[in-house]
């Protein structure tokens, strides 16, 4: 049994060992607090026009959508080009965003679906571009990967002088890794590798999510500079910050609600999820997993495992929601969970919902991974050894039995949110969008 800290074990521990008086955050959070940002002048980017690409839909996909919402605050004609899905219309503005949607269905599946699906969408988004720059050109293009050779529909605009961003969501041979399991000296990995960086020398300037990410794309794609770390953050205009309270007694006769939100595939663990949740049922039979996230062919089979070994009673699942429905969701749960298994993705990956959780007080439990680690320390946040279902549900049983300890990690957790809530985070993409384009004071 490995000896590290968490909550389940360190309840053996006096408050006093587990919360030193002098605990301090991360020495990185510390160094972004120290150097705050100026709050950025609306009128220098006015009028200015930007095409933002990206390979998902609107409303649902939070960072490009936040993006989009800033640079709007900042008074920028935003494009937003994505794909349709469901009944939205083709085209229409909201919330300021010129939102232009691809009759172009996204599914989870094996390499040809992936290649049809990129290929469909970069000659679209190229399309939509090149006919809208021949009108009024584009003083920016935003593209968001997956995948990074997206950055070929920005090539027109680049060439009527347009700057060009990659928001590197997710680094792509880490990703495919994961997902078809392949090592990194296959064909495949090294194909993408070779895009990654033929993609980011097209472009004028990276953003990132994490530390983790940065180091590995400014050691194999690119100069550090070129790379800045955009934090993964929630937007407080949706997710407003509400301190940590007491949960309501068990006596209240209110059920112990645990939930988790997210892409429902085997890397972001759902089944070990669901093991975990069957285990605690056995002390707290009061409690309830709610899981929010568009259905998919591994979730259904999960929950068939689930369901013929009977361990799938008191499990809801609810389908994708709006960032909205996930707000009033997260205020009626108890504990949020990150059930990550390890692999090269999760491992570097520091999911926004951990923030998503903190930012309205409630207790989260991740996994003890390199890109969590980078920002959270050990009595800052719940944490399980990844991929270990049984050792995920002694944390979920001892946020139940202790709510109030559970909740004096919280407010630590919250702490390291505060130091890169998105009002930050939004002031450094504004800073590199006017230095791009050759807007600050003295140009």
């Amino acid at each position: 049994m490995s000896n590290r800290p968490n909550l389940a074990r360190d309840l053996t521990r006096s408050q006093g060992d587990r919360f030193p008086a002098d605990m301090k955050l991360r020495p990185r959070t510390f160094q972004h607090l120290a150097e705050p940002l100026e709050n950025p002048d609306p009128n220098r980017l006015k009028g200015k026009r930007v095409g933002l690409i990206v390979l998902s839909s609107y409303p649902f996909d939070a960072r490009p959508r936040r993006t989009a919402d800033a640079l709007v605050q900042c008074g920028m004609n935003v494009d937003y080009i994505c794909i349709k899905e469901g009944n939205a219309p083709l085209s229409e503005k909201t919330n300021g965003i010129n939102v232009i949607r691809v009759p172009i269905e996204h599914h989870r599946g094996g390499k040809l679906t992936y290649l049809y699906e990129y290929s469909a969408f970069i000659l679209a988004s190229a399309a939509i571009l090149a006919a809208r720059s021949l009108s009024r050109r584009y003083d920016l293009i935003y593209v968001n990967n997956m995948p990074d050779i997206l950055v070929a529909s920005a090539l027109l605009p680049k060439l009527f002088g347009a700057r060009v961003i990659l928001d590197s969501h997710d680094p792509m041979p880490e990703l495919m890794t994961t997902i078809f399991g392949r090592d990194q000296s296959s064909l495949l990995v090294r194909a993408i590798q070779r895009l990654e960086k033929w993609s980011i020398a097209r472009v004028d300037h990276v953003f990132t999510p994490n530390f983790a990410c940065q180091r590995i794309l400014s050691s194999r794609s690119c100069r550090q500079e070129k790379v800045s770390v955009l934090m993964n953050s929630p937007d407080e205009k949706i997710f407003a910050f509400r301190p940590v309270s007491p949960r309501p007694s068990a006596e209240s006769g209110r059920p112990f609600v645990v939930m988790y939100h997210g892409t429902l595939e085997k890397r972001n663990g759902i089944d070990l999820a669901i093991e975990a949740f069957a285990r605690v049922r056995t002390r707290v039979p009061e409690a309830q997993l709610h899981v929010y996230g568009k259905e998919t062919t591994f979730s259904e089979n999960v929950m068939q495992s689930a369901r013929e070994k009977g361990w799938d009673k008191n499990v809801f699942l609810h389908g994708q929601k709006t960032l909205e429905e996930i707000v009033t969701a997260i205020d009626g749960c108890d504990v949020g969970i990150i059930p990550n298994r390890i692999n090269p993705f999760t491992n570097i990956n520091t999911p926004v919902r951990i923030f998503e959780y903190l930012a309205r007080g409630k207790p989260v439990i991740a996994p003890r991974t390199s890109g969590i680690q980078d920002y959270f320390a050990d009595d800052s946040l719940l944490f399980f050894d990844p991929g270990n279902a049984e050792d995920l549900g002694r944390e979920i049983e001892a946020v139940a039995s202790h709510p109030k300890y559970a909740l004096e990690v919280t407010e630590r957790g919250q702490q390291v949110y505060k130091a890169h809530a998105w009002k930050q985070e939004s002031r450094t993409l504004v800073r590199v969008v006017e230095k791009l384009l050759k807007l600050e004071i003295g140009h």
